[in-house]
C-alpha cells in the first residue's frame, strides 16, 4: 500500500483555473480587434487578387478590391492597416525616385482609402526597397555602401508626399539614423502637425522577412540582400537603448520592435525603458511557418494564433501588425 502524503490544502493555486469563467475573471492580459493593424498589398490598375505564395490566404489586391477588404475589416472591427504597393518593375530604379513622383499609384490609393473610409486608421510604410532594383531600403554610393543621409532626405520627401494624402500615420521602417527628426521637421514646417510617426525603432536583420519580400516584389533574383550595416543585430539586445532614446527624443509617437515572436524579450525591454505606446509586427515568415504547420496538420492554426498575439501583447505591445488579423477578428482560421 502506498504511504499516504500529507499535502498543503490552505494554498491552492488551481482553485482560479478550475473552470472558463473563473479563468476569464481574474485574466490579465487578452488580446482584441482593437489591438490589431492588418497590413494589405496592393496592385497598381485592374487585376484579380493574387495570392502570395508564400502565404497562404494572403492577396495582392487593386485598389477597387482594396477597398472592398477594407470595408470587410472595419465590419469585422479591425480599424487599422498597413498597405504596402508592389511596384512594376518598369518603374525602379537604383535611385528609386518613382517613391517621390506624383504618378505612383500608392498616392492615388492611400487618398482614395482615406476618403472612402476616413474612420480607418491608416499606417504608411516609407522605405525604398519596394522601389530600387537594388532591394535596399536606402540609396548606394558607388562602392556599394548604402548612403545614410542622402537616403533620409528622400524619406522624408516621401514622408511629405504620404502625409498630403491624409493617413494618420507614416511608418519609416529603414532604419537609417537620424530619420525620424528629418520627417518630423518637414511635416511640422509642411503644416502637417497632427501626421503621426510610427517608428521603426528596433528592426533586425531577421530572416523571417522572405515573404514579405515575395509579396512586394523587392525579393532579389540574385538572392539574399545583406541589411546588416542598417538592420539591427539579432544577438544584440544593448542597442535598442541607444534606439529608444533617440527615436523618441526626435519625435516619433509610436515605437516599433520587428519581428515579434522571437524578439519577445526585446518588446519586453523597450517596453520597460519607453513612455511611448509600443508596436510589434508579426512579420510574414511567423505567419508562413504557422500557416505551413497547419496545413502539414501539426498545429492547430487558431489556438497558435491566439497565443503567439497573447504572448506578443503580455511581452508588453499595445498593438500589432499582423496577417492574423482578420482571421482574428472573423474567427475564421485556415
Amino acid at each position: 500500500m502506498t504511504e499516504h502524503v500529507q499535502v498543503n490544502t490552505r494554498f491552492r493555486p488551481r482553485r482560479l483555473r478550475q473552470n472558463i469563467a473563473i479563468r476569464q475573471l481574474v485574466e490579465e492580459i487578452q488580446v482584441s480587434s482593437n489591438d490589431l493593424v492588418q497590413p494589405l498589398f496592393i496592385l497598381p490598375g485592374n487585376s484579380d487578387p493574387t495570392e502570395v505564395s508564400s502565404m497562404p490566404g494572403i492577396f495582392r489586391r487593386d485598389l477597387q478590391d482594396t477597398l472592398k477588404e477594407c470595408e470587410q475589416l472595419l465590419k469585422l472591427g479591425i480599424k487599422a492597416i498597413a498597405p504596402f504597393p508592389q511596384i512594376d518593375s518598369s518603374f525602379k530604379t537604383a535611385e528609386g525616385l518613382h517613391a517621390v513622383e506624383d504618378g505612383c499609384f500608392l498616392y492615388e490609393a492611400l487618398s482614395t482609402i482615406k476618403k472612402e473610409f476616413p474612420e480607418l486608421i491608416v499606417f504608411s510604410d516609407l522605405a525604398l526597397d519596394p522601389y530600387t532594383t537594388h532591394g535596399h531600403d536606402g540609396l548606394l554610393g558607388e562602392d556599394g555602401t548604402v548612403l545614410n543621409d542622402e537616403t533620409v532626405n528622400l524619406l522624408s520627401q516621401m514622408a511629405l508626399k504620404v502625409a498630403e494624402t491624409g493617413v494618420d500615420f507614416v511608418a519609416p521602417s529603414d532604419m537609417m539614423d537620424g530619420r525620424v527628426g528629418a520627417i518630423r521637421d518637414l511635416l511640422d514646417q509642411s503644416n502637417f502637425i497632427n501626421t503621426g510617426i510610427l517608428s521603426y525603432c528596433v528592426k533586425y536583420n531577421s530572416a523571417f522577412y522572405g515573404p514579405f519580400r515575395d509579396a512586394v516584389g523587392s525579393k532579389m533574383k540574385s538572392g539574399y540582400v545583406d541589411k546588416g550595416t542598417y538592420q539591427m543585430n539579432p544577438a544584440n539586445i544593448r542597442d535598442i537603448l541607444r534606439e529608444v532614446k533617440l527615436d523618441e527624443s526626435e519625435g516619433a509617437d509610436i515605437l516599433m520592435v520587428k519581428p515579434a515572436g522571437a524578439y519577445l524579450d526585446v518588446i519586453k525591454e523597450v517596453s520597460n525603458c519607453s513612455d511611448l505606446p509600443i508596436s510589434a509586427y508579426q512579420v510574414s515568415g511567423e505567419y508562413a511557418q504557422l500557416y505551413a504547420a497547419h496545413m502539414n496538420g501539426w498545429l492547430d492554426l487558431e489556438s497558435c494564433v491566439r497565443e503567439s498575439l497573447l504572448g506578443i501583447k503580455r511581452a508588453g505591445a499595445q498593438l500589432i501588425l499582423t496577417y492574423f488579423a482578420k482571421s482574428f477578428a472573423s474567427g475564421k482560421f485556415g
